[in-house]
C-alpha cells in the first residue's frame, strides 16, 4: 500500500491554484491596507502617485478570491487618446502580484478584462522582479571602450525575473525600448543593500574615495539638513544648473516639485523629503528622497557649480543612506544609472558615481506593452505609438 505525504502549505497553494481571481475597483482604504501589508510596493502605485500625474485618470484595482481576500493590486492610470473615448492603460512599477506564480495567466487574464472594460486599447505594466544584477566590483571590472554592462557576467540571475520575462514573450507582451534600454522608468538602477548589516557595514561599503570625500565634507564644516517646500525653489535653480552642466534635461517643471512634495506628504508626513547640503550659509546641494513601506529611494539631486571641492553630494548621500537605514530600508534605492560602461561616455561618470557606494546595478524586468484583441485597438496602439514619438 502506498501513502502520498503532502505538505499542508503545498496544499493550500495547490487549492489556491484551482480558484479563480477577479478584480474590482478598489476604495482607496482597502489598497492602502493592502501595501501596507506588503510593504515592497514601489512609491509610483501609492494613490498619491495618481495626484502628481493628474493629467492621467486613475483606478485602484485588486485581485481576490470569491471569498472577498485581496491577493494583488495595482494603481492603473489611463490616458486618453486624442479625439476618443479610449485610453493607454500604465501601471508603473506594478501591479503587485505573484509574479512567482507559474500559472501567469490567473492575474493577467482577469486584469486585462477589467482594463479593456474601463474602455483601455493597450496596457502597459512594471513587472517587480529584477532580471539580473552585477556588484560593484564585477560592473567597475568590466569598463571598457565601448562596453556594456550587458556584455560582463552578472553576478546574480534572478529565476523568477528570466522566467517571467518567457512567460510574457509566449503571451504577445512587448519590452518597452527593446531589449537594452529603459522607457518610462529606468531599465537599469542601482541599489545598496541595508537588510541585515549595521550601518558601520555600510560605511565599510563606500570605497576609499567616497570615505575620504565625506570625511572631506564633514571636516569643511557642510551641514546636512532637513529642508522644506519653502526651498524648492532653490532645489529647482540647482537643478537647471545641473542639468545644463552634465548634458540632460527632465523636462519637469518647479510646479511639478510642489505637487509631487505636497501630495506625498500629504498622504503620508516625511514620505518625501528635500535634503540640503549648506556650507558657509549656501546651499550648495539639494537631493530629493522618497520612503514607502520598507523602500527608500533617493530620487533627484542638484547641485551648484562651485565649491565642489567641499564634496556636498557625498555629505548629503551618507547622511539619506544613515537615514533610510535607520527607518529601517531593507535597500536605498539610487534610481537609474546608463547601461554605457565605457568611460569615455558622458553618462558613465553618474554610473561610477554610484558605484563607489558598494551596491549593485540591478536590471529590472522592464516595463511590458500589449494591445487589447480586435484589429481596432492594435491600430489604436500603433497610432498612439506613433503620437508619443511626434511629442
Amino acid at each position: 500500500m502506498c501513502a502520498l505525504l503532502v505538505n499542508p502549505a503545498q496544499q493550500d497553494h495547490d487549492h489556491d491554484q484551482d480558484r479563480e481571481l477577479r478584480v474590482r475597483t478598489l476604495s482607496v482604504a482597502e489598497y492602502q491596507a493592502f501595501l501596507s501589508r506588503h510593504g515592497g510596493a514601489s512609491f509610483l502605485q501609492y494613490p498619491s502617485w495618481a495626484r502628481v500625474k493628474d493629467l492621467w485618470r486613475s483606478e485602484r484595482v485588486g485581485w481576490h478570491y470569491p471569498d472577498g481576500e485581496i491577493q494583488g493590486a495595482g494603481l492603473v492610470l489611463y490616458r486618453q487618446f486624442p479625439g476618443t473615448r479610449k485610453y493607454f492603460a500604465y501601471l508603473p512599477e506594478g501591479p503587485v502580484a505573484d509574479w512567482s506564480d507559474p500559472h501567469i495567466d490567473r492575474w493577467l487574464t482577469p486584469l486585462m478584462r477589467h482594463l479593456r472594460g474601463a474602455g483601455a486599447f493597450a496596457a502597459r505594466i512594471g513587472p517587480t522582479p529584477a532580471y539580473r544584477r552585477w556588484d560593484a566590483a564585477a560592473a567597475k571590472a568590466g569598463a571598457g571602450p565601448g562596453r556594456q554592462i550587458s556584455d560582463v557576467l552578472a553576478t546574480e540571475v534572478d529565476p523568477v525575473g528570466a522566467a517571467l520575462a518567457d512567460r510574457l514573450r509566449t503571451r504577445g507582451w512587448k519590452r518597452c525600448g527593446g531589449e537594452d534600454d529603459g522607457d518610462a522608468q529606468p531599465r537599469h538602477v542601482f541599489r545598496v543593500p541595508l537588510a541585515g548589516r549595521s550601518l558601520d557595514d555600510v560605511w565599510a561599503g563606500l570605497n576609499q574615495e567616497w570615505r575620504r570625500n565625506v570625511r572631506k565634507a564633514q571636516k569643511a564644516g557642510v551641514e546636512t539638513v532637513i529642508g522644506t517646500f519653502e526651498d524648492l525653489p532653490e532645489f529647482y535653480r540647482l537643478l537647471r544648473i545641473t542639468e545644463e552642466r552634465d548634458g540632460f534635461r527632465l523636462g519637469r517643471s518647479l510646479a511639478y516639485y510642489e505637487q509631487q512634495y505636497r501630495v506625498l506628504n500629504e498622504e503620508e508626513p516625511g514620505r518625501m523629503r528635500l535634503y540640503l547640503g549648506i556650507y558657509q550659509g549656501e546651499i550648495l546641494a539639494a537631493h530629493t528622497m522618497i520612503t514607502a513601506g520598507k523602500r527608500v529611494w533617493y530620487q533627484t539631486g542638484a547641485s551648484a557649480d562651485h565649491r565642489r571641492e567641499v564634496r556636498p553630494s557625498n555629505a548629503l548621500q551618507w547622511r539619506m543612506m544613515s537615514d533610510a537605514h535607520a527607518l529601517g530600508a531593507q535597500e536605498y534605492d539610487m534610481r537609474g544609472v546608463p547601461s554605457t560602461l565605457d568611460p569615455s561616455a558622458r553618462s558613465y561618470g553618474l554610473l561610477r558615481w554610484k558605484l563607489g557606494t558598494g551596491g549593485q546595478v540591478v536590471e529590472t524586468l522592464g516595463e511590458w506593452e500589449i494591445p487589447m484583441d480586435g484589429v481596432a485597438n492594435t491600430a489604436l496602439y500603433r497610432a498612439f505609438q506613433a503620437y508619443l514619438a511626434r511629442r
